[in-house]
């Protein structure tokens, strides 16, 4: 079987952590890892199409992972220019020196693309509607993408994503959890939890199927709670029972960046087309948590 040579995109990142994890010991991909800055990866700056197309070229790939973004939601709406660079000119950048070389891409996009107030899961047909700098920009990424590369480009929706690292909610709540008597976290916001090593699983089964299915699809865990349930279960699952966690009302926190109220999406099109099934979210939080 002939290898397949991948490019990944933020390899720093939570998924780009993951991806390197799960494509570690499987020879059907070879894999070059790619980021701005940091050890043991390609330096790539995908805001630069030459750099891009250069490292394309010498690597002969041919799938692009897309796993880099802009993901400071609040510092977006105070720097959209930002974080329109990053989220839809970078990925105009990959996509057309994808189009340019015969190469497939796997672009990773959010929930954020919708308003949030709906009350049944959004499935991929519904109308988008973002609500944030951060939403509008990921959104543009998914435009630009589909009108460059077309039937080349598959896009993967996610919510709530966590993993042991960087920077998330699972790893804040237990560090709060430890250090604090009692917590306050919003109940008026449900939705998802994906862990990131699900969604990087996820991403190797789209590029591994016999036959490419191109679009938009959904990704996040199985199960709905809220913020609230997801903190209670964490510290159950940690062994954390000094910290007292109460629910509150999202006006409790005002944040710059308007959060959806409703953030579940629908699997239903990935695990048809695809033949899976999709981790239930405490399970797979569970499975984090030992990994931590």
């Amino acid at each position: 079987m002939e290898t397949i040579n991948i490019l990944i995109t933020g390899a720093n990142g939570q998924l780009g952590h993951e991806m390197r994890n799960v494509l570690a010991d499987d020879k059907r991909y070879n894999a070059v890892f790619t980021d701005v800055a940091g050890d043991n990866i390609t330096m790539l700056d995908i805001l630069d199409e030459d750099q891009v197309e250069q490292i394309v070229v010498d690597n002969a790939v041919s799938v692009i992972v897309n796993c880099a973004a802009y993901t400071a939601v609040d510092a977006a709406e105070d720097d959209e220019a930002t974080a329109q660079r990053l989220n839809a000119d970078a990925v105009g950048n990959l996509a057309s020196v994808a189009k340019r070389h015969g190469a497939r891409m796997v672009h990773v996009s959010t929930d954020y693309v919708f308003d949030g107030q709906g009350c049944i899961p959004y499935t991929e047909e519904m109308p988008t509607n973002p609500q944030s700098a951060y939403g509008r920009t990921k959104l543009d990424g998914e435009h630009i993408l589909l009108d460059t590369l077309g039937d080349d480009a598959v896009i993967l929706r996610t919510a709530w994503l966590y993993s042991p690292y960087g920077k998330n909610f699972v790893k804040t709540m237990l560090a709060l959890g430890k250090d604090k008597p009692a917590l306050k976290v919003v109940f008026d916001q449900v939705g998802s939890p994906t862990c990131a090593r699900d969604l990087a699983r996820a991403i190797v089964t789209v590029i591994s199927a016999d036959e490419w299915h191109p679009g938009i699809y959904h990704y996040s865990n199985e199960g709905v709670i809220s913020w609230y349930d997801f903190a209670l279960a964490i510290h159950q699952l940690a062994g954390i029972t000094t910290c007292d966690v109460q629910p509150c009302h999202s006006d409790e926190f005002p944040a710059k960046a308007h959060r959806p109220a409703y953030s579940v999406l629908d699997k239903t099109k990935f695990k048809t087309t695809f033949g899976v099934t999709v981790p239930y979210w405490r399970n797979s939080l569970e499975d984090t948590i030992k990994r931590l």
